[in-house]
């Protein structure tokens, strides 16, 4: 395994290109950063969908409970789901929305986030304190720049693994 400086708080994402490494951010959004944990330790987010990925913008995924493509997968119905945890409470912060950036996606209610998120391609300014940041690819990203495009995509991309390096020996 590779040495990262906090891998109880690093994540290990596997895409079809390589392993994306997201350092997380516990001190800004601890709610958010255990969520992401929790559900990584489960397995509920492997396999599932990148169901919206625009160009030049993001790419969300995390809906565990429509979007695993291994388990009666609709692209239709990816995208509307969380998981059956309670939704988490805003933790906006002065971290920008910036390329590489981790955000999470919820509905116009700002305590509605759940277990959806996005990563940015590019820096998104217009989004800072409006969405939680709480987490920013350190290694990968350009695995993150190959996911196809779409909304929803006809052929999407998945996360095909999840893991808290902390956990990979």
């Amino acid at each position: 395994m590779a040495e990262y400086d906090d891998p109880e708080n690093t994540i290990l994402m596997e895409l079809k290109d390589g392993t994306v490494v997201i350092k997380l951010l516990p001190d800004v959004a601890p709610g958010h950063v255990e969520r992401m944990k929790e559900l990584a330790r489960e397995g509920a987010y492997d396999n599932v969908a990148f169901h919206r990925v625009i160009d030049g913008f993001m790419a969300q995924t995390g809906d565990v409970q429509n979007g695993n493509m291994e388990n009666a997968f609709n692209i239709r119905m990816a995208g509307t789901g969380g998981s059956d945890k309670p939704n988490l409470k805003a933790e906006f912060s002065r971290v920008p929305h910036a390329r590489g950036s981790l955000g999470a996606a919820r509905s116009q209610n700002p305590d509605s986030a759940n277990s959806q998120f996005f990563i940015n391609f590019k820096d998104n300014d217009f989004l800072n304190g409006q969405y939680t940041v709480y987490g920013q690819v350190i290694e990968g990203m350009e695995h993150v720049d190959n996911i196809t495009r779409g909304e929803p995509p006809a052929n999407p991309d998945r996360m095909i693994s999840v893991k808290v390096a902390a956990d990979v020996a």
